[in-house]
């Protein structure tokens, strides 16, 4: 695919090399000279340095042939005069990055499609959406809920005395399991289970299973004693931090520690859940914390634009007895480490919006593609499409790739776990779960 990218920031600039790894013809436009050497010196793409709004410089870098357009600078007025320029010149899709929630309401949808504008992306909200997610239930790493939570995918950190420990999946995943082991995170790597493999100690395990079976797994996995979150403390009340707090529920209290007094003031005004207090300090100061009663709290969370300083935030809490940690991390060359020091669950907002890029690329009908940041790996939910491959046969014959598994599928309202004899059917919605990279080889399956 054609592919063009405005803005060399960091999620441009992310975007760009994960897509150039798939090799796709990529072309990076930006006016920073320094940032567009930097990208170049080390990736097989065009750059243009220039302005992405200008009309000329569009034209010069060949929008009208291009599969997507992509506007990540960080003005969102111009990402979406960049992104209606392009449509207008020829860009068949066109993905704009904004910072007002408002745009990124389902309502608005059509407008945006009818100005050429085919897909917003607001990755605050979405981390924030996964923020709140992980902290309402204080001993999984990951849950994400399809159709509607008729599917729910959970990933849990095992530790030394869980039940699962030891057993070939073979006989903890029969064909009448109430769950499915879709990958293990072990270390660095993440494996696509086989019958054989056995889950370890400090291993991450991602399940796929139904609403009523979430306790016996939360059992299974020995995590009944982690506590309910009741009480919340957020270090940094950038606009993550303050659009979690309004997905919070009303059995929760938060409060949010931000050392700029202007910003205070204006996150009073727009916070309007009556559970949260808003606090001028420095969060990384113990004596504050223990004051604010850190010790007494269910859960931390570390939002700073820092990657550095909310990795060590969220040590410092874990030593102060805060068994639910969770920290956004920004420099993607962090991740491993804080995952190494078991610091939580960690957030990157650049893998939402690669996540919601990829499923702009797909041609195959995705209705979601999310990208796990601590697994390397994207879970996506397929439409079966009337004669698609992967009707054809039981899956076990389908000869997926090793580096694929499918976890679950919705018919008609209700959710089925996959297994080697299940025959998918048109109409299905088909989730799979894929090592980076694989994704695009399921393509043909579901096509």
């Amino acid at each position: 695919m054609k592919i063009i990218i405005a803005g060399a920031g960091a999620v441009g600039t992310h975007l760009a090399k994960l897509l150039v790894r798939e090799n796709h013809d990529i072309t990076l436009i930006d006016e920073d000279p320094e940032r567009l050497e930097n990208v170049s010196n080390d990736f097989d793409l065009l750059t243009v340095c220039a302005s992405p709004s200008a009309i000329s410089t569009l034209r010069d870098a060949e929008v009208g042939s291009a599969d997507l357009f992509i506007g990540v600078t960080p003005d969102e007025a111009h990402n979406m005069t960049c992104c209606m320029l392009a449509s207008k010149l020829g860009a068949k899709k066109t993905v704009a990055r904004v910072d007002n929630y408002e745009y990124s309401l389902p309502e608005h949808t059509d407008f945006f499609r009818s100005v050429g504008i085919s897909s917003i992306i607001y990755p605050e909200m979405l981390a924030a959406g996964e923020i709140m997610q992980n902290i309402k239930r204080s001993w999984i790493r990951q849950w994400w809920e399809v159709q509607g939570g008729t599917l729910i995918m959970i990933g849990v950190k095992v530790r030394n005395g869980a039940g699962i420990l030891g057993q070939p999946l073979r006989d903890l995943c029969g064909p009448d399991s109430p769950f499915h082991v879709v990958a293990i995170k072990r270390g660095s790597e993440t494996l696509i289970p086989h019958g054989a493999d056995v889950i370890e100690d400090r291993d991450v395990v991602y399940f796929m299973t139904m609403p009523e079976h979430i306790q016996h797994i939360r059992e299974i996995a020995g995590k009944n004693d982690y506590p309910d979150v009741k009480n919340l403390i957020i270090m940094g009340g950038g606009s993550v931090a303050a659009h979690a707090v309004q997905l919070m529920p009303d059995y929760m209290q938060a409060k949010i520690i931000e050392s700029d007094s202007k910003r205070c003031l204006r996150l009073n005004e727009i916070i309007t859940h009556r559970n949260v207090l808003i606090l001028h300090g420095d969060g990384r100061d113990l004596n504050l914390l223990e004051e604010e009663g850190i010790r007494s709290a269910e859960a931390f969370a570390a939002l700073t634009e820092n990657s550095e300083t909310n990795i060590l935030a969220c040590l410092a809490a874990k030593r102060l007895g805060v068994r639910k940690t969770v920290a956004m991390v920004e420099n993607t060359d962090y991740i491993s480490m804080a995952e190494s020091l078991d610091i939580g669950t960690i957030i990157n907002k650049k893998t939402f919006a690669a996540g919601h890029i990829y499923r702009m690329m797909l041609r195959a009908d995705v209705t979601t593609v999310k990208s796990l940041t601590v697994a390397n790996a994207d879970v996506a939910e397929f439409k079966v499409a009337e004669g698609a491959k992967v009707t054809r046969k039981p899956v076990k014959d389908l000869h997926l790739p090793e580096s694929v598994t499918l976890g679950g599928l919705v018919r008609d309202g209700k959710g089925i776990l996959i297994n080697g004899m299940t025959q998918i059917r048109p109409g299905d919605t088909v989730v799979t779960f894929c090592l980076e990279g694989a994704i695009k080889k399921l393509e043909k399956y579901f096509n």
